[in-house]
């Protein structure tokens, strides 16, 4: 059974909270000060806490910090009779789930707690599922090229910012590698990243999929759901392919960088989020611009911090130490030992152009993998690439 804990120093409120949860099948316990409810939460654990700001002794604000301190994971709603704005975005930036003022409107109660129950259940399946997946090393940015050199002291450089990125560069050549990489090396690495990619799915329900919906907002629309921009929440969002995202969906992008708040397709209410935005295109959106395809101010909120992927033809040093990279992942991921390779191989490969970059390569060294014998040759590259 869902484990809540109430925090009050009044009576009165928690017995008016304990039957209206009660009611909603969920376990109460109650506390009646902060130093009383940290003894419960070290005892036992909970799904839900609802914490009222002023109390004797340490305050509701005092005690957020710690429970976030030992239980990050746990969420808190806090409660006050002597709400205002400054009070409440105080509660958020501390880490609170929400905030309620007194006298407390049930039907927002209600939905508040479920909203909070549904995110714990949420982050509790994405641990349970990730400890089921096997472990395998995130790739790499491979290469010792001037040209990767410069994208990867520009990782180290921007990665520990909150500044916004925008990445440019041909198909195939791993704008998203260096986004996750960009994402891995931040203070954000525990939080989610969720990828987007633009060009994927249709006009209509980019604003859907990005801001989330409210139930009945369209035909479909059965439950309410949250978008991207709620889900990486803490985190990192990736924006793949955005020179492909309608103007509609980027004025509604726009507004949710400048005002860190976004409204779900058929909502009214505001909701404040806290997520990194990285952008990435191969398109040349000051082009769309003129055309009228892409908003000036959009690029300039994406576009603070530019990385430009240079495609493999400019940096054919690489693909050396590319090939053995693939040879010895993609070997080591279909359970045989890592071929060989005749350097005639090499420098035919070296030689070729790469229309479709890294994707390509990789694409070929598995074909060459697969068809080849023992030991990879050039004859096999006449013959197969």
């Amino acid at each position: 059974m869902t484990q809540v804990l109430i925090i009050d120093d009044e009576r009165p409120i928690r017995n008016s909270l304990r039957e209206i949860l009660e009611y909603e099948k969920l376990k109460i316990s109650e506390a009646t000060n902060a130093e009383e409810a940290l003894d419960i939460l070290e005892k036992k654990k909970f799904d839900l806490v609802l914490c009222d700001i002023k109390m004797p002794g340490m305050d509701g604000i005092e005690l957020l910090s710690k429970i976030n301190e030992n239980t990050p994971e746990l969420p808190v709603i806090m409660i006050s009779g002597h709400g205002n704005v400054e009070t409440a975005v105080d509660a958020l930036k501390k880490g609170a789930y929400d905030f309620i003022e007194k006298p407390i409107d049930l039907n927002r109660l209600l939905v508040t707690v479920r909203n909070a129950l549904d995110r714990a259940s949420l982050v509790q399946e994405t641990k349970t599922l990730r400890k089921k997946l096997p472990r395998t090393k995130e790739s790499p940015i491979v290469g010792k090229s001037p040209e990767i050199q410069y994208v990867t002291d520009m990782i180290e450089k921007v990665a520990p910012t909150d500044a916004r990125v925008f990445i440019t560069g041909p198909n195939g050549t791993g704008k998203e590698l260096v986004a996750h990489q960009i994402h891995k090396q931040s203070a954000r690495a525990k939080a989610p990243f969720i990828e987007v990619n633009c060009a994927a799915i249709p006009s209509e329900l980019i604003e859907s999929e990005l801001f989330g919906h409210e139930k009945g907002a369209f035909t479909s629309a059965i439950k309410q759901r949250k978008g991207k921009f709620e889900l990486s929440e803490g985190g990192t969002l990736f924006l793949d392919e955005i020179g492909d995202m309608s103007l509609s969906a980027q004025a509604k992008v726009l507004r949710a960088l400048q005002e860190n708040k976004i409204t779900r397709v058929g909502g009214d209410k505001s909701i404040h989020v806290n997520v990194r935005v990285i952008a990435a295109t191969n398109k040349d959106l000051k082009k769309m611009i003129a055309e009228g395809d892409f908003r000036e101010d959009l690029y300039h909120r994406i576009g603070v911090i530019i990385i430009k992927v240079p495609s493999l033809n400019n940096r054919t040093g690489d693909i050396p130490i590319l090939m053995d990279y693939f040879l010895e992942k993609l070997c080591s991921e279909q359970g045989i030992t890592t071929k060989l390779i005749e350097q005639q191989a090499v420098d035919l490969l070296t030689e070729k152009q790469w229309t479709g970059n890294i994707r390509e390569l990789r694409n070929v060294i598995e074909r060459l993998i697969i068809l080849s014998d023992k030991k990879i040759t050039a004859k096999n590259v006449e013959q197969y690439v």
